[in-house]
């Protein structure tokens, strides 16, 4: 396990700043009415996003689930065209045609993610496997949630990452609900990871919430999937805030354990003073410093101009051939 140096824990803290302040202000705008369509953060995840963008490099894949907002920012999305495209505006990395769930930014490495549960679970076989047949030490991963080991596409993936010696690293963010159902009353055990067992992948479980030993087990992952060993399962325990909707009900001891004992931020500034590495007023310093860059982004969204609605066709893929004749066919029926 890698000991991490001072500098990349600051850079952490700083990390999960930054996701966490980038969704609140989604949030506030989408009750503004701002952000079209639905939108799910990932409030409360922090420690466990900025543990995978950190084990990732550049020349990595990843493919994000629908609450990986602070996935793709911190994978190296620009922040304001981030933003920008979740508000729906032509600057975004999508042109706006993305939004909230369906992003995708190959020069950040994100390869596309959609809200079709599991999905993508299928699509990180392929750059995998052209990786492994190129002989590149290259990593393809993808990040699903508890819901999706119950999807056809979770045991087709394993088996052929498992068959095939693939680098996949699959990122399970066990954030205890699927839409409202508590992980206990959908799977026969809360440590999903288990699931894997026929599989013979390589597997591991830590706290999503640590961001220090979140972190390094993720390097861990993907340090031995790079080196030629196969797929590895890493689980994240952790827990997300926000309900599937605004009225969803849960065991109040049960927030207030995880919002407050295991809250990533508080833990994460805790240690980082305990440890001497920075004090009080630092970390408020990097505090004000990533609201102001979040506030930036935010104001050249706010500025950017909405798509142009004769573009909405665009990139659209459609079969030229099939169509022609399709046309020859009816002009031959008139």
């Amino acid at each position: 396990m890698r000991k991490l140096s001072n500098e990349t824990i600051l850079h952490l803290y700083k990390n999960m700043l930054l996701v966490r302040v980038f969704e609140q202000k989604l949030e506030e705008e989408h009750k503004r009415g701002h952000v079209p369509g639905l939108l799910h953060t990932g409030v409360g995840q922090e420690a466990t996003l900025a543990a995978i963008a950190f084990a990732l490099e550049k020349t990595d894949c990843f493919f994000p689930d629908h609450r990986s907002h602070g996935l793709c920012l911190l994978a190296g999305s620009p922040g304001e065209k981030l933003m920008a495209e979740i508000l729906g505006k032509a600057s975004g990395v999508c042109g706006g045609r993305g939004g909230s769930m369906h992003l995708a930014d190959p020069t950040g490495g994100n390869y596309g993610g959609n809200v079709v549960e599991g999905s993508m679970m299928a699509t990180v076989l392929g750059p995998a496997l052209a990786w492994k047949m190129r002989g590149e030490a290259r990593v393809s991963a993808v990040v699903i949630g508890d819901g999706t080991t119950g999807r056809g596409e979770f045991n087709e993936s394993l088996n052929l990452a498992s068959i095939w010696n693939l680098p996949v690293f699959y990122c399970l963010i066990n954030n205890q609900y699927a839409i409202s159902t508590h992980v206990t009353e959908a799977h026969p055990t809360a440590h999903l990871s288990e699931l894997t067992a026929g599989y013979k992948i390589k597997t591991a479980q830590v706290d999503g919430n640590d961001f220090i030993a979140a972190t390094q087990a993720a390097l861990d992952a993907v340090d031995y999937i790079r080196a030629g060993n196969g797929p590895f399962f890493l689980e994240f325990h952790t827990y997300r805030w926000a309900g599937i909707f605004s009225g969803e009900m849960r065991d109040p001891e049960e927030v207030r354990m995880w919002k407050i004992d295991r809250e990533p931020i508080r833990r994460g500034r805790q240690v980082i003073i305990d440890q001497q590495i920075a004090n009080e007023a630092e970390l408020d310093n990097i505090e004000a410093d990533v609201k102001k860059q979040v506030a930036e982004w935010l104001d050249y969204a706010h500025e950017s101009a909405q798509p142009d609605p004769s573009t909405a066709l665009d990139y659209v893929y459609s079969n030229q051939e099939v169509w022609e004749r399709w046309e020859e066919k009816q002009q031959f029926k008139r």
